[in-house]
């Protein structure tokens, strides 16, 4: 039995990695899918993919009139809106305080809170009336960075922990129609890249991490597909699985909190 049948969900950043495996589960869960996708390359990837099935908008999180009207092409196509899951983001590559110049500081910030903080919010607000009227969810893609240091540099790590601000603040004004809650993913392999503005803009997070790399840090050892993330966001979205969870935090870090992220796994010899 699908827990999400005939449940309208609308997914930013669904044309690559996390936001990809979502639209692929929340489908075989036997969700209605939007997408909003700033790419064009990857938005013609998802209509020659997915044809008909989903809706498709090419538009920019971090403008609130692409956030209406992915909201808006949603609705008209499925009738309804039952959750909408923030996920376009990018990151930082871990460029610190000290390499950084104040201009780049200033530019970046700039530009990725843009993404990563507004871009929740504007997509938030596009789609709250229809989510109040549904009596929906919230979910925002999160980060082991949301939750630690050293996940990315001081950009990345403190949008992450903007966003959770953001949940719990959204989880209070919207009781009780809308839930509001956030899942976050430790390293994986996806297509995230850095701001155009610290010249990452073609720079994927895998081309400054390795599997091994990500998988050594963690205490559960392997490194996690995408796709093994999802599950955390089907709980959360489905209404039959979850009535009581607004303003909490998923925190899937295969077993990151449990030591320090510097520290090398212990137990493998028992």
């Amino acid at each position: 039995m699908s827990w999400l049948q005939d449940q309208t969900v609308l997914i930013t950043g669904g044309g690559s990695g996390l936001g990809l495996a979502l639209v692929e589960r929340f489908l075989n869960e036997g969700a209605n899918i939007g997408v909003l996708q700033r790419s064009a390359s990857k938005v013609e990837l998802l209509k020659e993919r997915y044809g008909n099935d989903i809706v498709v908008v090419q538009g920019d999180v971090a403008n609130y009139e692409d956030n209406q009207l992915a909201v808006q092409e949603t609705v008209k196509k499925f009738g309804k809106l039952d959750c909408f899951i923030g996920n376009a983001a990018v990151w930082d590559h871990g460029a610190s305080l000290m390499s950084l110049s104040a201009e780049q500081l200033d530019t970046g910030f700039n530009e990725l809170f843009s993404i990563n903080v507004k871009g929740y919010l504007l997509g938030a607000k596009a789609a709250s009336q229809e989510l109040i009227k549904s009596e929906g969810s919230i979910i925002f893609s999160l980060s082991n960075s949301a939750f630690y240091p050293e996940g990315g540099g001081p950009l990345y790590t403190s949008s992450k922990h903007a966003a959770v601000g953001l949940i719990r603040q959204l989880a209070f004004e919207l009781a009780p129609k809308v839930r509001v809650n956030g899942v976050g993913p430790c390293g994986m392999a996806s297509d995230l890249r850095g701001p155009a503005s610290l010249g990452q803009d073609q720079l994927r997070i895998m081309d400054s991490r390795t599997p091994e790399a990500i998988a050594s840090i963690l205490p559960l050892q392997f490194f996690p597909d995408a796709s093994e993330f999802t599950g955390p966001f089907v709980l959360l979205a489905s209404r039959e699985n979850n009535r009581t969870l607004s303003g909490v935090m998923i925190n899937a870090d295969a077993g990151l909190g449990i030591r320090g992220i510097r520290n090398t796994a212990g137990g493998m010899n028992l």
